[in-house]
């Protein structure tokens, strides 16, 4: 869907709020974001969802959890129902959901290094730890009820023969040589993956916790886009954290600082510091199979994902 059409699209959303005004786009890429004015005439963001990635009853689920969320304390952006008092609208070429504008800059953006102070970076990842932390003590607290939904990401999920993210080890980017290096990567930390299934800290996680997706208030951070939340790993949700941080200079003191953020609210498992790492390549090795068929196989952006992931494996595998 081009701009135009994402426009006139999020206009005709927008009536199920008995909203007119024209809205701003913010972002046109898996959801379209766009900034609007909401029934009260507050700023408020419409989400235009991708189709074929989440169902109505997952983006429910989805909207359900943050007003649960907020009704535990933690700031992040909640539901607004629409006139008829659902909270999606399904009218139009794409499911459109509206809600709650947060303020802040995020903490910064992908292959962009962290311009702060380096004592500001970790004071911000400590700040990320402990709200993360909160988001899963909140979620662990829940009653869900039966008609909850969202993906489970477990082992299979993430590194079996058909990953949720795609076959990364297929990037069509990679030498023969990459691929078996990420196949190698692949079968060892699945092996670590494993034996921390047998006891290890599993629920609701944000699912994407990127630096795009971190809004600093000041000393304090919240959280938006939950779109990819799923039951997973909590350690996962940290290296998640982690994985924009793959080639900055103070990533061991990044890693530090989140790991003490998030201990302060909840506990860790003993080798969080092994296991941080393990999950950074988790991702990073996601990312690399999310690029396909989002991609053309010569796109710029093919090769950057492969080559974070390279990065990650050849560090990890030492």
């Amino acid at each position: 869907m081009n701009d135009r059409e994402a426009f006139e699209a999020a206009q005709k959303a927008l009536l199920a709020w008995g909203v007119t005004a024209k809205p701003r786009l913010i972002k046109n890429r898996e959801n379209i974001v766009f900034q609007a004015e909401g029934p009260d005439g507050s700023k408020v963001a419409l989400r235009l969802h991708r189709p074929g990635y989440q169902s109505a009853d997952a983006i429910r689920s989805e909207l359900w959890w943050s007003e649960a969320l907020v009704e535990a304390g933690i700031i992040v952006p909640q539901a607004i129902r629409t006139d008829a008092g659902d909270i999606l609208a399904t009218g139009g070429p794409r499911v459109a959901s509206m809600l709650t504008w947060l303020d802040g800059e995020p903490l910064g953006e992908g292959d962009v290094p962290l311009a702060m102070p380096a004592a500001e970076q970790e004071a911000l990842h400590a700040a990320l730890g402990a709200e993360l932390a909160r988001l899963h003590n909140a979620s662990d607290a829940m009653d869900m009820g039966d008609d909850f939904t969202r993906e489970t990401m477990d082992i299979e999920a993430l590194l079996g023969e058909q990953p949720s993210w795609g076959r990364f080890w297929e990037n069509p980017s990679l030498t023969a040589d990459e691929s078996a290096l990420l196949l190698e990567a692949r079968a060892k930390v699945r092996e670590v993956l494993e034996a921390h299934a047998e006891g290890g800290d599993w629920g609701l996680i944000h699912g994407d916790a990127l630096r795009e997706n971190v809004l600093v208030q000041g000393h304090a951070v919240r959280l938006i886009d939950f779109d990819d939340g799923v039951f997973g790993f909590r350690m996962h949700e940290l290296g998640i954290a982690m994985a924009q941080n793959f080639d900055q200079p103070n990533r061991d003191a990044l890693g530090r600082a989140l790991l003490r953020g998030y201990g302060s609210e909840r506990v860790l498992p003993e080798n969080a510091e092994a296991l941080l790492e393990a999950f950074m390549l988790v991702r990073g090795l996601a990312s690399c199979g999310w690029a396909i068929g989002r991609y053309d196989d010569d796109h710029p952006a093919m090769r950057q994902y492969a080559e974070r992931a390279l990065a990650i494996a050849r560090r990890w595998l030492g």
